[in-house]
């Protein structure tokens, strides 16, 4: 008697998947679950540590950038100051020099203006063509430098033009002695000084007195040769009140 065949009838129960489909679906579940670890890993990775330090690195550059021309700006910022600063000093030196030199001409100026008030004024004297003073003050080398000052107020729309010599008298080896004028200079045939003014003028100039001389005169001549007027005067060193500074009065 033979024996039945067994069935291939399987009885599942509804919704049950087979084995293979369960296997299928759980290797899937594995692929995706290991899929989304290693993305979440590369993400952590390329957005970790290394990725921060790019970040800061270029942080670091455009701050380093925006430093370096703020730099540059302060140092062409600070050479233009110490220029102007070294351009207003300058203006400062020379308006200082400026104002000192004005202040000179001024008070000159004003000696002009007394000493004229006296020459002119209601009770001087009116004179015509004079030697007003006669001064003298030593230099370093020897030299004697002197200023004469001469005037005139009798006519005030004349001018006088003309040469200017002196000569020094004095004593020298116990004689009286008389030093020309181109003995004063240590030349031969020197000129006069010239003069031109309308009220006064200073003359200045330096002359050399001989060793073991003692002035004690002096002999002015104003003219256009040896005939014109003469005065004289005693040696007086500078050291009186200072004769006008401006060289022609008008």
């Amino acid at each position: 008697m033979n024996s039945p065949t067994p069935s291939r009838i399987q009885i599942r129960r509804p919704g049950t998947p087979p084995v293979q489909d369960r296997r299928r679906l759980a290797i899937l579940a594995g692929v995706w679950l290991v899929s989304v670890i290693l993305a979440v890993l590369i993400g952590r990775w390329t957005a970790g540590p290394g990725g921060d330090a790019g970040k800061q690195l270029d942080a670091a550059q455009a701050r380093a950038e925006s430093l370096n021309k703020q730099v540059v700006e302060l140092q062409q910022r600070q050479a233009t100051l110490q220029a102007s600063d070294r351009i207003s000093r300058a203006a400062n030196n020379e308006v200082q020099t400026s104002l000192g030199e004005r202040d000179e001409e001024i008070a000159g100026l004003r000696a002009d203006v007394a000493f004229y008030e006296r020459l002119v004024g209601a009770t001087s004297q009116r004179k015509g063509l004079n030697t007003h003073s006669v001064e003298f003050s030593p230099e370093t080398g020897g030299t004697w430098q002197y200023a004469v000052v001469l005037t005139q107020n009798l006519n005030r729309g004349a001018i006088s033009q003309g040469q200017m010599r002196f000569t020094v008298e004095g004593v020298k080896g116990g004689k009286l002695t008389s030093v020309s004028w181109d003995e004063l200079h240590q030349r031969t045939k020197v000129p006069g000084q010239e003069y031109s003014f309308r009220y006064f003028q200073q003359l200045t100039g330096s002359i050399i007195l001989p060793k073991d001389f003692t002035p004690q005169r002096v002999r002015v001549t104003l003219g256009s040769g040896a005939g014109g007027a003469t005065q004289v005067f005693d040696w007086k060193q500078a050291g009186a009140p200072a004769a006008p500074s401006a060289k022609e009065g008008e």
